[in-house]
């Protein structure tokens, strides 16, 4: 049970895998206007920078559950480096289906609501572990600009551009699933390209070190072509945030 090598030679140096710089990320926990000792439910928490520097800024606590190997051993080292071994701890496992064992006032999701089928079925999984009146994360892609034509779409990595929504829309329907949207951090254009360009120059180090490994030509043949495609259609057409919600 784990990622795909592919994903963690991508995003090998990236202490958040989204599109928040750690100044949005920051900006995000304050935003919340929680106290110290809130208890946080982190599903597919990646290398832990999130519930890490929370517990140290803003004395929360908690459990993150990720399915790569590679990330949550980034982040037990996260937890020791920022000093927060007694507030938070990483569980390698998958996230979908994961239930807290008691509520928490923090459930989160920051992408990837593909372990929900969706951003419908992610937060009805968040919301099992949320306590009555918690408030629940989720980080969701949507359209900046609707794609024009099918090809324009497959070079945003979706299937067609019904699969997902513009921003208003997204919110809209947030509100038909009973939800209440009390805080957002859409990514910005410079967020994005920190995420996206890191990547090709992780992709490109990688290679030098392996030419001869067996992930190579995959290596080689993604960073051939994803440069071009991310300035061509991503950088045009597709956003990214994370929303607040509280149930109705």
């Amino acid at each position: 049970m784990d990622l795909p090598r592919i994903f963690t030679v991508r995003e090998s140096s990236h202490r958040t895998h989204n599109p928040l710089t750690p100044g949005k990320l920051d900006a995000l926990g304050r935003a919340l206007h929680l106290p110290a000792g809130t208890r946080v439910l982190d599903l597919a928490s990646g290398s832990g920078e999130m519930l890490c520097t929370w517990a140290r800024d803003l004395g929360f606590t908690g459990t993150g559950v990720d399915i790569s190997t590679v990330f949550t051993a980034q982040a037990g080292s996260r937890v020791a480096e920022l000093g927060v071994t007694d507030r938070v701890e990483f569980v390698h496992g998958d996230a979908d289906g994961h239930v807290a064992d008691e509520p928490v006032d923090l459930a989160t999701r920051l992408g990837a609501t593909w372990i929900g089928d969706g951003f419908a079925g992610t937060a009805a999984l968040l919301r099992r572990s949320l306590r009555p009146g918690g408030l629940m994360l989720i980080g969701e892609p949507y359209w900046l600009r609707v794609p024009r034509d099918q090809e324009t779409a497959e070079e945003c990595h979706v299937t067609s551009p019904d699969d997902f929504l513009t921003l208003p829309g997204l919110i809209g329907r947030f509100g038909e699933l009973g939800y209440d949207v009390v805080e957002m951090m859409p990514a910005d254009q410079d967020s994005w390209d920190r995420y996206r360009a890191a990547q090709w120059l992780n992709l490109r180090r990688w290679l030098d070190r392996n030419p001869d490994d067996e992930l190579a030509p995959e290596v080689r043949a993604e960073l051939a072509v994803e440069p071009v495609r991310y300035a061509r259609s991503m950088r045009e057409h597709l956003g990214w945030g994370v929303f607040a919600l509280m149930e109705r």
